[in-house]
């Protein structure tokens, strides 16, 4: 398979197979994709901590995405020095200097390990700690807060914990730093998801696990941050709710993508009938719902400081050319009788955008 370059400011070349491309488009990940390219542009030589630092992430973020990227073969982990290093499909690590690629760098057949210029001692992103099956064991003999975890975790989804299952809620407890009473926490909320967005089963300790590096990301490390945050969600989710009507969606949940656009303007400040008018432009504009659209519409009212939908009626009728009114020879050309100017909204454009606005208050009413 041909290579991919891609051109690093300077005379830095970093190197990625079609197939490492792939593995990485095919896992959405846009985590474990970031961090692949810092280790490439490093060259595998720096610590978690610096990763995290680089990246302005937590230690918990660099271990999730590490976690993601060693399930993809991307990284190999080597006992020997304790880090990992990133690989490419063909077993060539790290991103060489200049004109290309170190052709002598490959893969230890023997151990595994990575190796970057044939050194295997190069420091590198470290592992998340490991643990065996017998420590596990021992800290729940032990009558430790975490045995208290495992036997309320079994009993709230109604089944015994795998091996992998207890080092991966063991994990959670020692490498993420959650204290019990967060944990438990959040394996009530991951409950409630998976039987309202779910087939009703119980989550999974991988579905968990996943929730929980998002939670140390957010900082979640006490009920009272747990709370926030979930009233935080819940009210996210109600507004999506809203949006959904808005835009004529009934029979399925939004993607990620559209939960990505939906967000964003909701983070910009954007109010219901702000997203209808929106929404209705682009409808007129492009016979649909074209998201990218609709998006540039809102971005360009978020630049002009609108984000309320009276506020859009007033000062954007949508009816402007080149963001400007155009002066013509008998001065400001007249769109109908009286005095408006060009660029300004008319009467039909304004009863028509009053009929968009009363329409949805009434279904948000329904």
């Amino acid at each position: 398979m041909s290579d991919v370059r891609m051109m690093l400011p300077g005379s830095e070349i970093v190197t990625l197979t079609g197939q490492t491309i792939e593995k990485l488009i095919r896992v959405g990940d846009g985590d474990a994709a970031l961090l692949y390219l810092y280790i490439l542009k490093t060259h595998g030589h720096k610590t978690s901590s610096e990763a995290a630092i680089a990246l302005n992430k937590s230690k918990g973020w660099v271990a999730s995405a590490m976690a993601v990227l060693s399930r993809l073969g991307l990284v190999k982990l080597d006992d020997v020095a304790g880090p990992a290093s990133a690989v490419d499909d063909s077993g060539a690590a790290g991103a060489a200097d200049g004109a290309g690629v170190d052709s002598g760098a490959g893969v230890d057949s023997s151990t595994g390990a990575a190796e970057v210029g044939g050194d295997v001692r190069n420091p590198v992103i470290e592992a998340p700690r490991q643990y065996s099956e017998h420590e596990i064991k021992n800290e729940i003999m032990s009558g430790s807060d975490f045995s208290i975890v495992v036997d309320e975790t079994q009993r709230r989804l109604g089944k015994i914990l795998s091996p992998d299952d207890l080092l991966r809620l063991y994990g959670i407890y020692d490498n993420l730093r959650l204290p019990p009473e967060v944990i438990l926490q959040l394996i009530t909320h991951c409950i409630k998801e998976s039987s309202t967005t779910g087939d009703g089963r119980a989550p999974s300790i991988r579905y968990i696990e996943k929730a929980a590096f998002t939670w140390e990301r957010e900082g979640i490390f006490s009920l009272e941050r747990a709370e926030e945050y979930l009233k935080a969600l819940e009210e996210r989710k109600t507004v999506r709710g809203e949006i959904r009507k808005l835009l004529h969606i009934k029979d399925r949940e939004f993607s990620a993508t559209e939960k990505r656009y939906i967000d964003g303007w909701i983070e910009m400040g954007f109010d219901s009938e702000a997203i209808a008018i929106a929404y209705d432009r682009t409808v007129v504009k492009t016979g649909g719902l074209s998201w990218p659209y609709m998006d540039g519409i809102m971005k360009n009212w978020h630049n002009k400081g609108l984000t309320g939908g009276e506020q859009i009626l007033e000062k954007d009728s949508g009816n402007r050319q080149n963001g400007s009114a155009a002066p013509s020879k008998g001065g400001w050309r007249d769109l109908k009788k009286g005095t408006q100017r060009h660029g300004e909204p008319n009467q039909e454009e304004m009863e028509r955008m009053q009929r968009l606005l009363d329409r949805t208050k009434e279904e948000n009413e329904d």
